[in-house]
């Protein structure tokens, strides 16, 4: 791979001087974070240095993407991006569709480190002027109010330390909580301390307690498509919150709206760690192959490129 005839060929084709798109998926697809840092920062008229530390992507340049590669379904798009800017796009856009588009919230909130998430925040100030913590906190009304805004506020302890005691006195609390009020419970202020203050770590332990107290998962004790539901599943068990978005998405039946879910997760999940462990997942729940899934669901270079992106788990 020669990435900087790569990076030439990417910016001729974006630019409307033409590479088929077969090659913009292969290039595309295969570029890692730097290379496309890279790309973006050799590219000015497209993307500009922003003073919080990203490439923020031109208007006129975003613009140009969706006219330009309407069937890639805006992965494209989300792909080039700055992964700090296509999550504060993606809260912005959830809050404007209202509340049947908080888990888009709640996943960037929950699913992303606290570096990420930072990230993202400091790229919401540039792009809309404003915090992601206030356009929440004036957006939604509400039980949900007091959650989201701790979620997406949080800066969360990613180190090994945790107190067992601690992690099953929480359980407890989960526990007692969703067994008296279950959706209210998203209320409660010590449900909502434990999910916006607590480590990824320390809430695995609290939901492997919370399990052997109640004999139950968490998540079937509440609504599916509820606020606090995908809270905990995105917290507790990121990968099979991510399998059933993507088996929405590739039903038969899956409106409009779902099918977008799968160019966001798979983009937005290209890159780390725990794609390996989703598509595993995906096969544990739904008894088969996500790569084969894809392909009988979709075409053309739309296809290609979400196959490619999967394809850097390997």
């Amino acid at each position: 791979m020669n990435v900087f005839l790569d990076l030439e060929a990417l910016s001729n084709a974006l630019s409307g001087m033409g590479v088929d798109e077969k090659s913009l998926v292969s290039i595309l697809g295969n570029f890692h974070v730097e290379h496309r840092r890279t790309f973006r920062r050799a590219n000015p008229s497209f993307f500009v240095e922003d003073e919080r530390d990203f490439e923020r992507c031109e208007d006129h340049f975003l613009r140009h993407l969706k006219r330009e590669f309407t069937r890639f379904n805006n992965a494209v798009v989300m792909w080039a991006m700055h992964a700090w800017e296509r999550d504060a796009r993606l809260v912005k856009k959830a809050l404007r569709k209202g509340e049947d588009s908080y888990n888009v919230i709640v996943e960037v909130a929950c699913t992303r480190s606290s570096h990420h998430l930072l990230g993202a925040r400091r790229a919401y100030h540039s792009l809309f002027d404003q915090s992601m913590e206030e356009d929440v906190a004036s957006h939604i009304h509400g039980p949900h109010r007091k959650l989201l805004v701790g979620l997406v506020s949080a800066y969360r302890y990613e180190g090994s330390k945790i107190t067992e005691a601690a992690t099953k006195l929480e359980a407890e609390i989960l526990a007692e909580a969703i067994a008296s009020h279950r959706e209210q419970a998203v209320e409660n202020d010590e449900v909502v301390r434990i999910l916006t203050t607590r480590s990824k770590l320390h809430l695995k332990h609290v939901y492997k307690h919370y399990m052997e107290i109640t004999d139950t998962d968490i998540s079937a004790d509440l609504a599916d498509s509820s606020v606090l539901s995908d809270t905990l599943l995105c917290l507790f068990r990121p990968s099979a919150y991510f399998s059933k978005l993507l088996n929405a998405s590739l039903s038969n039946d899956s409106d409009k709206k779902a099918k977008k879910w799968l160019t966001r997760v798979i983009v937005t999940r290209a890159d780390h760690a725990d794609m390996k462990e989703m598509i595993e997942e995906y096969r544990r729940l739904f008894g088969e192959s996500l790569d084969e899934k894809i392909r009988a669901r979709t075409n053309g270079n739309y296809r290609d490129f979400l196959l490619t992106l999967l394809a850097k788990s390997d």
